[in-house]
């Protein structure tokens, strides 16, 4: 919510949206009644509503809305029952440490922003086992966790458009080469708190509480506080 002009800024319309497709399309994984299964789409159109105003407000160019896109997508993404329910997305983030108090980090191929590994929880694996896999496949440098940093709401910190939780983790450098991920990473290396690259994303949040933990620091696992009024803060 914008503090100047107390109107809502696109990441809130985001989120309002994200959260009225998640009801519905719960709702619709769950209901055999014909009339909830039309209230249920109605609310789907409403959501594609706020989303493509959203995207004009994030865009000043003129954005073509598509809410009947967003509404098939929605549609063809409803289960039945419990695989049906819509929970956000699980990332896994690294932040690997060496003897030198550095911290490891990736420069991304398709953005050019450097920043911790980070990955998609895969099925079959625990989420200690992607932060491994994740540092390996991105940087060539094996690790082990050491502990769970953060879990963060990435929608309410701003840079998912969706539901999306960031489970990260304070690993230690066992070995392994520098190596860059052929089609994911450009770049990788090691970096000191003092020489972080200029495009480091949200250095200022997690910073920090990284190089405390990489320095031996008894650092308390992060989490975001309940707000007193969810919708409109």
């Amino acid at each position: 919510m914008s503090e100047s002009s107390g109107q809502p800024e696109a990441r809130d319309l985001a989120r309002w949206s994200a959260s009225l497709a998640g009801i519905a399309r719960t709702g619709l994984a769950f209901t055999e009644n014909l009339y909830e299964r039309e209230r249920y789409e109605e609310v789907l159109h409403v959501a594609a509503d706020i989303r493509a105003a959203a995207e004009e407000l994030e865009n000043a160019a003129e954005v073509e809305r598509e809410t009947d896109h967003f509404v098939q997508e929605w549609l063809q993404n409803v289960g039945e029952g419990v695989p049906g329910y819509v929970t956000p997305k699980v990332a896994i983030g690294a932040v690997v440490g060496n003897d030198e108090g550095e911290i490891l980090l990736v420069q991304r191929a398709d953005s050019g922003v450097w920043l911790y590994p980070t990955g998609w929880a895969d099925v079959g694996y625990s989420p200690s086992e992607v932060a491994v896999k994740e540092v390996s496949e991105e940087t060539g440098i094996s690790c082990e966790p050491v502990r769970l940093l953060s879990v963060i709401d990435g929608q309410r910190m701003g840079f998912s458009r969706f539901g999306m939780y960031m489970l990260l983790f304070h690993c230690r450098a066992t070995g392994g080469e520098l190596h860059p991920h052929p089609l994911e990473t450009s770049d990788v290396g090691w970096f000191g708190p003092a020489s972080l690259p200029e495009a480091t994303a949200g250095a200022s949040w997690w910073a920090p509480m990284a190089f405390a933990a990489i320095n031996g620091e008894d650092v308390p696992t992060g989490f975001d506080r309940p707000r007193d009024q969810v919708w409109r803060t």
